[in-house]
């Protein structure tokens, strides 16, 4: 018996760095997801496809893996990376994008997720469970957000 947690997460921030070197990172997969916690392991499955392994989080007795593959489509003139679930791959469908744009002393930035992660739990759990999964996921993407702003030279 399995719940599922749906996540929807919004991000605006600018940075000192300018727009070629930001779309530069973003758009390229591994480099942009090196900056991200907890990653196990990221697989190039070929046609813009990624499938991420994340490390396992919980306690001893309860253990969540999450695993899932996006596909990804960059367009430097529109300042977009876009990525759509790819069905059927492990435990979660995440989707979401990255705005950027040149605002001439600085390059802002946005970036937005949305996902649901299947929680190989019993349902009775999903009251206690289903928070967790969030901010876990919250927080992860926090700590993402802020490697990338170092990464730019800091917030503009």
């Amino acid at each position: 018996m399995a719940f599922s947690v749906s996540i929807e997460l919004g991000y605006e921030f600018s940075v000192k760095a300018p727009f070629k070197d930001v779309f530069a990172v973003l758009s390229d997969v591994p480099k942009s997801v090196s900056h991200f916690p907890k990653v196990d392991k990221l697989v190039d499955e070929g046609g813009g496809v990624y499938r991420w392994e994340m490390k396992k989080v919980g306690v001893a007795s309860i253990q969540l893996q999450t695993i899932y593959a996006s596909k990804y489509v960059s367009d430097a003139k529109k300042g977009k990376v876009t990525w759509k679930p790819v069905p059927g791959v492990g435990n979660a469908q995440v989707g979401g994008s990255w705005k950027i744009s040149d605002a001439k002393t600085q390059t802002d930035v946005v970036l937005k997720i949305e996902g649901v992660v299947d929680v190989p739990l019993p349902g009775l759990m999903k009251g206690v469970a289903s928070p967790l999964v969030k901010a876990e996921f919250e927080g992860l993407v926090d700590k993402y957000v802020d490697n990338l702003i170092k990464t730019f030279g800091g917030e503009a």
